[in-house]
């Protein structure tokens, strides 16, 4: 018997990166609406001991590790097809043994779970959109989507870049991020120390290292310290950061910190937060994380990022891939720059950001469904 109550999200990652930080804020919504989730997650990657799984079992949730059909590169090839197939069918049984009232895909990868819950007897079907699509995967995942009864994208670049029947049963609800302590309100450094930029992400090809790292090293002397955090991806293709520090005329100006588990005290010992993506960000969470710390972002003006920053307000937006404009923006910071931008840009984050706001929205959207669900039901 189907549970009215009963949400099982699919999730295509077990990180404490985005979509996973993501996942945990609208659970906790759902939760707090009455809702009962149930989360799986897959079986092909690896997690550390306080990744996302952990987290959502501290919360009492039930958790499963699954092997379940995941959009990978690496698995559309011909030879990896079968193996896909027999994940998409076992995640089919289990859809219908379980019979929840909704299925939810916690990202684009998890899409191909959404026929499967169709035809699995489930009637409502939603997609987080947390990604930008484009290319011949868009029509792919449109094609998938039109399995979706409706969709919550992360930016308004994400939720434009959907196709089919799906975009007009879309909606944007965007990221949020809590603020833990009260941030400083200034960059710590003194005002004779040299400047600190700030950039932590997935050490993926399209998220701009090397861009960043080709802009730093054009500028004689180095405009400051440069501290780079994370690590490389499980899946995707990744850049060797640390060989490409150690091409530079300045290396020792660069500060290769890898993966950390809290990234708030580099942000706070940071003057600016970089994300130089190459790519269009379907968000950039980490300019809203530096937002809540006071800190202003110099980013790419594209996707999520241009809505999120206020070029010249409470941060700097410069072309995508291209390192020339990005290195005259690192010429042209200063500490007093980087002092009135992070005023402004902790008023965004608490304007827009904050996850009090999110909560509320999240809250009020799976009312609504649960409504729907009700009304289907009756009908």
């Amino acid at each position: 018997m189907t549970s009215s109550r009963r949400v099982v999200f699919i999730h295509s990652s077990n990180d404490m990166f985005g979509a996973d930080r993501i996942l945990l804020q609208v659970v906790d919504a759902a939760v707090a609406v009455g809702l009962e989730p149930e989360v799986w997650l897959p079986a092909d990657v690896a997690a550390e001991p306080d990744a996302l799984d952990a987290r959502l079992r501290a919360r009492g949730l039930a958790v499963r590790i699954l092997p379940l059909p995941i959009l990978r590169r690496r698995e559309l090839r011909p030879l990896r097809l079968p193996g896909l197939l027999w994940r998409a069918v076992s995640t089919w049984a289990r859809l219908v043994r379980s019979r929840p009232a909704i299925v939810y895909c916690v990202t684009s990868a998890a899409l191909l779970a959404a026929p499967l819950a169709r035809v699995a007897g489930v009637r409502k079907v939603i997609l987080h959109n947390q990604e930008i699509w484009s290319g011949s995967e868009a029509r792919v995942l449109g094609i998938l989507a039109r399995s979706c009864s409706s969709a919550v994208a992360i930016s308004e670049s994400a939720r434009r870049s959907l196709l089919g029947p799906i975009a007009a049963r879309s909606r944007t609800i965007v990221n949020a991020v809590p603020s833990h302590a009260s941030p400083p309100p200034t960059p710590v450094t003194g005002t004779a120390a040299p400047l600190r930029f700030l950039v932590a992400s997935r050490w993926n090809s399209w998220k701009g290292h090397a861009t960043l790292l080709a802009a730093w090293d054009q500028l004689e002397p180095a405009p400051g310290v440069l501290t780079i955090v994370g690590s490389p991806p499980e899946v995707g293709i990744a850049v060797d950061v640390e060989a490409l520090v150690a091409e530079l005329r300045h290396p020792e100006s660069v500060d290769v910190v890898g993966q950390v588990s809290d990234i708030t005290s580099c942000i706070d010992a940071s003057d600016y937060v970089i994300v130089p993506s190459d790519d269009p960000e379907p968000f950039g969470l980490v300019a809203i994380e530096a937002f809540s710390r006071c800190r202003a972002v110099i980013g790419t003006d594209g996707g999520g990022l241009a809505e999120v920053i206020s070029h010249g307000v409470d941060g700097i937006l410069v072309p995508l891939r291209d390192p020339d404009a990005l290195a005259a923006a690192l010429s042209g910071c200063s500490r007093e720059r980087a002092r009135t931008m992070g005023v402004a840009a902790r008023a965004t984050y608490l304007a827009k950001y904050s996850l009090e706001r999110f909560s509320l929205e999240f809250e009020e959207f799976w009312r609504q469904e649960t409504k729907q669900k009700e009304r289907s039901v009756r009908i």
